[in-house]
C-alpha cells in the first residue's frame, strides 16, 4: 500500500484492504505486482458486466470524442440519456416511466424523499431497521444503528422503523406517512428477502392510506437476481424506483423513477425541485445504455440462476450456516464473525476479492459479476472452501 495513499486520499477506516490496482478485465483485478485476483465483489455489486466490457468501452470512448458536459441536468436533450431512459421505461411496468438521473444511489434516495414528500404533502418518512440506504444526510437519517449516525445528529425529522417482514408494523402505515421506503431485499441486514407476501401487503397497506411505497433497488438491480429488477420476483410495483450500482458497468450513477404526474411535481413550486450539474451525463448515460442493452440481449439474466444454483451446490461446508439472497447477490453466513472475518482476510492473500456487510457481522459477501464463467465460480469456491478447511 503506498503512503500516498494513505496520506492524502481521505480513508473510511483504519485499515483500508489497499490493493494496489494496475488493470481490470472480465472477472479479474490485476495489482501492481502482477497477480490475478478473482473478483467475487464487483465493486459492491456495480460491475454488472465485469470489468471494462468490451460493449461498456466502446460507448464510453465513442461518446467521449463526441461531447461530454455539455449544461446542466434537464436544459439540453442529449441522445444517451435520452435513449437510456425511454428503453428503460419499456422495460418496467405502468405506471414507472419517467426518470431522473443522478450520480450515485445515495443521491438518488434524496431525490425520492424529496419527492415523496412534495406529491403527497406529508413529512412522515418509514424505513426499515437495519436498511442502508446510503451515507449522505437524508439517507442516514433512514438508518435505525445509532452508532453510525448518532455523531451526526441532527439528521432529517419524523423517521419511524419498522422491522422489514414483520407484519404487525404495517399498520404504522397511517394517512400521516409520506412514504415507505424499504430495500427490496435487504443488503447490509444480510441479505434478507422479503417473505410471506411482505411486499404485497406492504403495498395494500400503502393504496390504503395514500402513502408513497420507494423501494431501494440500487443493489438488486440490474439483473442481480435473476431478473431485471427484484421487485419482478414479488408481485409489488413501487411508487417510486431508485436504481444505482449496476446499471451502468462500474461508472457513477444513479437514477429515480416514477409517473410522470408524481415526477412533475418537482418541476414547479418551486421550479427547479431537485437539480443537479452532472445528472444524466452523457458519457455516464452511454455506459448504462450499454449495459441495459447487453442484459436485454443476451441470457445473462437467465444464467444467473443457474449460476446461483452452482454455488450453492458447491460452496457446502459445516462452518458455512447458510447462503441467504438470490441469483447472484449471496450472503454465506458463516458460524461466527471471526469466520467470516478471517475468510475475507486469508481469501485475499490467495488472490480472491471477497467482502463484509454492514450489519451482519458473520456474513461474506459474494456478488460477482454476472459474467462470470461456471470455471471460475469453481475456482474461488475451491479456494474458499480449502480456507475453511484450515480454519
Amino acid at each position: 500500500m503506498t503512503n500516498d495513499f494513505l496520506k492524502y486520499q481521505a480513508q473510511t477506516s483504519p485499515y483500508p484492504l489497499g490493493l494496489e490496482i494496475s488493470h481490470a478485465n472480465g472477472s479479474y483485478i490485476y495489482d501492481t505486482a502482477g497477480n490475478a485476483h478473482l473478483d467475487f465483489v464487483a465493486g459492491v455489486s456495480a460491475c454488472t458486466l465485469g470489468h471494462c466490457h468490451p460493449k461498456v468501452v466502446e460507448a464510453v470512448q465513442k461518446q467521449a470524442a463526441k461531447y461530454m458536459h455539455v449544461m446542466v441536468y434537464g436544459e439540453y436533450s442529449q441522445s444517451p440519456a435520452t435513449d437510456y431512459v425511454k428503453l428503460l421505461a419499456a422495460q418496467l411496468p405502468h405506471p414507472l416511466e419517467v426518470t431522473y438521473l443522478v450520480n450515485s444511489g445515495t443521491e438518488a434516495i434524496e431525490g425520492a424523499l424529496k419527492l415523496a414528500r412534495r406529491a403527497t404533502g406529508r413529512s412522515q418518512i418509514i424505513s426499515a431497521k437495519n436498511a442502508y440506504h446510503g451515507n449522505t444526510m437524508g439517507s442516514l437519517s433512514l438508518m435505525d444503528f445509532e452508532e453510525r449516525k448518532g455523531v451526526f445528529r441532527p439528521l432529517l425529522p419524523d423517521v419511524h422503523h419498522i422491522t422489514f417482514n414483520n407484519e404487525k408494523d404495517i399498520e404504522k402505515i397511517t394517512n400521516k406517512t409520506a412514504c415507505v421506503i424499504l430495500e427490496t431485499i435487504q443488503g447490509g441486514a444480510g441479505f434478507i428477502e422479503p417473505q410471506n407476501g411482505y411486499l404485497e401487503k406492504i403495498r395494500m397497506r400503502c393504496n390504503e392510506t395514500g402513502t408513497l411505497l420507494i423501494l431501494d433497488e440500487i443493489q438488486p438491480g440490474f439483473g442481480r437476481t435473476g431478473k431485471l429488477f427484484a421487485f419482478e420476483h414479488y408481485n409489488c410495483t413501487p411508487d417510486i424506483l431508485v436504481i444505482g450500482k449496476g446499471m451502468a458497468s462500474g461508472m457513477p450513477v444513479g437514477a429515480f423513477i416514477a409517473s410522470s404526474e408524481i415526477m412533475a411535481t418537482l418541476s414547479e413550486r418551486p421550479k427547479m425541485g431537485h437539480i443537479t450539474t452532472f445528472g444524466g451525463h452523457p458519457v455516464i448515460a452511454a455506459a448504462s445504455l450499454a449495459t441495459l442493452n447487453e442484459l436485454l440481449r443476451t441470457t445473462l439474466l437467465q444464467d444467473t440462476l443457474a449460476k446461483e444454483k452452482l454455488f450453492r451446490k458447491l460452496l457446502v461446508h459445516p462452518k458455512i450456516k447458510e447462503i441467504r439472497g438470490r441469483g447472484l447477490m449471496l450472503a454465506l453466513i458463516m458460524d461466527s464473525a471471526q469466520t467470516a472475518n478471517e475468510v475475507v482476510l486469508t481469501t485475499k492473500k490467495e488472490n480472491l476479492i471477497l467482502f463484509w456487510l454492514l450489519f451482519e457481522n458473520r456474513a461474506v459477501r459474494i456478488t460477482p459479476p454476472l459474467t462470470i464463467s461456471a470455471k471460475e465460480i469453481q475456482q474461488g469456491c475451491t479456494t474458499i472452501l480449502a480456507i475453511l478447511d484450515r480454519l
